[in-house]
């Protein structure tokens, strides 16, 4: 059975072999495949079973709503954020840990309590994101805290992070890549990997300037940005294979905030090692 390296998506139905190229598509017996799997696994695959006669089944257009919702939150707090920290500088550092600590929390309650349908929770996700985001872009980008580049750094972060967006889902939708169980287990010990050498560097910078290097600029600094990247991008195609899951299982409706909630997870991660590593390149 495949898992994905995005913790939101780890309680939901699964499917047999490996899928692909059928994101948002709708197959003959699709009803019968959610009821099997809901009897099969009645706890395993808890809370989304398939959808109740009277809760209409998730479609892609739920989950394009859903996801164009929360990232509009996330803009709009991410906007603000930005205008404040501009401002009142002081603000920043704030805003980065209380909005990333926040944000961590309500991710972890999602995960963990089966809240990921949890519009509140998402949307309050979103506008934590949006004030560390916000505030992180600004500090990367102004010299006050050393950065450079301005909004047009930003810009490219963005546009660079979407283009990737882009890119994955063609790759999904072609089966170019084909999301199989070896694939999975290869991308969360990637993922595993990454999230300790960052917490690692981290620790490491408490006793010795720059830790291992991870993060001050350099040539080991940038190769790591590139693989985080790289781990981002194709953790783009297990999503997108969870939500492709929920739409045949005929998860219900309110499922899509799950779906909303992990690709946003997913962005972040992305954008944040897209702007570092222009902050590289920018400092040269």
């Amino acid at each position: 059975m495949r898992t994905s390296s995005n913790p939101v998506f780890r309680n939901l139905p699964r499917q047999e072999g490996g899928g692909y190229a059928n994101f948002g598509s709708g197959v003959a017996g699709a009803g019968q495949y959610g009821q099997q799997v809901g009897n099969q696994y009645p706890n395993q695959y808890q809370p989304y079973q398939q959808a109740p006669p009277t809760t209409r089944a998730m479609t892609i257009d739920d989950v394009v709503t859903k996801t164009g919702i929360t990232l509009g939150v996330l803009t709009l707090s991410a906007l603000v954020a930005f205008g404040l920290t501009a401002a009142n500088t002081s603000l920043a550092p704030l805003f980065v840990i209380v909005g990333g600590l926040v944000g961590l929390v309500l991710v972890l309650i999602a995960s963990f309590a089966n809240k990921m349908d949890n519009p509140a929770i998402v949307l309050g996700y979103a506008v934590a994101e949006g004030l560390f985001l916000g505030a992180l872009s600004f500090m990367f980008t102004d010299i006050t805290f050393g950065g450079t580049g301005g909004s047009a750094l930003i810009g490219q972060a963005v546009l660079g992070t979407f283009g990737v967006f882009a890119g994955m889902l063609v790759v999904y939708k072609t089966g170019a890549i084909r999301v199989t169980p070896r694939f999975t287990r290869m991308l969360i010990g990637a993922t595993i990997g990454v999230v300790v050498l960052m917490l690692g560097n981290l620790v490491a910078s408490f006793f010795t300037d720059g830790g291992f290097g991870l993060r001050d600029g350099g040539p080991i600094a940038i190769v790591f940005s590139l693989v985080c990247i790289a781990v981002a991008a194709f953790s783009f195609l297990l999503d997108f294979d969870a939500a492709d899951q929920l739409i045949r299982a005929q998860a219900p409706e309110k499922a899509a905030w799950g779906v909303a909630l992990g690709l946003t997870v997913t962005l972040v991660w992305l954008y944040v090692e897209i702007l570092r590593l222009l902050s590289y390149f920018q400092n040269d």
